[in-house]
């Protein structure tokens, strides 16, 4: 490699990271953090439970705020492809969107984990629920398009927790941690 090529640290796990809002800072520590552990691409998701209420020129002004911390967390972690924050949309959409890869929703009661995925795995899309977590309607939908249900471990984590905890091990079990 010449000297003036940049070094690629693009994971070669794919991660479609649908993370339904939270409040404060919470969405944009997520977006950060989640932007230096690997994720491709990331949508704001709207849910029953979802305790984020903005009109449309708010949300706009998130999003561009939001693609401001993601370029901002490229910087940090040396990545060469800046993910896009798509814009927001509800659950239900983000579900039936057409996607060839894994389809993973961390849920509490769930009896599969990370470790008990198949491999190889190249495309993940990953659902984090809201504090409080999906309602069973939620969860129903989304077996309905073939999300899996994975367990993390016994303890309940906060939705921003649960993000960066699940990526880490997608990462680990498939990508280019560890």
């Amino acid at each position: 490699m010449l000297s003036g090529e940049p070094d690629d640290r693009e994971s070669p796990l794919h991660i479609h990271l649908g993370q339904v809002m939270s409040r404060g800072e919470k969405m944009e520590f997520t977006i950060q953090k989640s932007i230096e552990l690997g994720v491709s691409l990331i949508t704001p998701l709207f849910s029953e439970r979802c305790g984020v209420k903005l009109d449309a020129e708010r949300l706009q002004k998130k999003i561009q705020q939001w693609q401001k911390i993601a370029i901002a967390a490229c910087e940090q972690s040396g990545r060469n492809v800046v993910p896009e924050i798509r814009p927001a949309m509800q659950l239900e959409a983000w579900c039936a969107e057409q996607d060839s890869g894994l389809k993973l929703n961390l849920h509490p009661r769930a009896s599969a984990s990370i470790n008990t995925l198949p491999l190889p795995v190249e495309r993940i899309r990953l659902l984090i629920g809201p504090e409080g977590g999906l309602s069973a309607e939620e969860i129903a939908m989304t077996a309905q398009y073939q999300f899996t249900d994975i367990l993390l471990g016994p303890r309940v984590l906060r939705t921003e927790t649960t993000a960066l905890t699940a990526i880490t091990a997608l990462q680990v079990r498939f990508g280019d941690l560890g």
